[in-house]
């Protein structure tokens, strides 16, 4: 995959993942609509993937409770801005199970695709516009690189950086 541009951040506390994803909840939302982007996130057990997803998901407007998919695999959102979808692979033992699962629909759709653990639906996942891989550096600190893989990826990293 090409990579097109990277950041590095570091975030000593969760209060910087919270930054981070309500920056990015602004830099996804053009004219009042989200962007159809496929972002992954990657990093073991415990990284924060999912804290990221909640944080970003309550930035864009999500009320209620947030539930992480990991047993359901796919967990959808209904927002006045668009259609959210966050996918949980973990669980897969082969990556077939996702062209098994009819998930290339949910991808085609007009829809913000967040997937956690996409390496377990590798060869079959659509290309990522955005790679955000979380290393735990301390209990609580994060290390963070952002690859841009698309134009739109690259796009979102500058709108990013004018969010800040």
């Amino acid at each position: 995959m090409p990579i097109l541009e990277t950041h590095q951040l570091l975030w000593p506390d969760e209060s910087y993942c919270q930054d981070f994803a309500r920056r990015l909840a602004l830099a996804l939302t053009v004219d009042g609509q989200l962007q159809n982007l496929h972002i992954e996130l990657h990093g073991g057990l415990g990284a924060g993937k999912t804290t990221l997803v909640r944080h970003l998901l309550r930035a864009l407007g999500v009320s209620g409770r947030i539930k992480s998919p990991s047993y359901t695999v796919l967990e959808s959102y209904s927002l006045p801005q668009g259609e959210v979808n966050h996918f949980d692979f973990y669980r897969f033992e082969d990556p077939q199970e996702w062209e098994d699962a009819g998930f290339r629909d949910d991808f085609a759709a007009a829809a913000l695709c967040l997937s956690e653990w996409p390496e377990k639906a590798a060869g079959m996942l659509p290309l990522a516009d955005l790679q955000i891989w979380l290393e735990v550096e301390a209990e609580e600190v994060r290390k963070v690189k952002l690859l841009a893989a698309s134009k739109r990826g690259l796009h979102l990293l500058q709108r990013l950086e004018d969010c800040a």
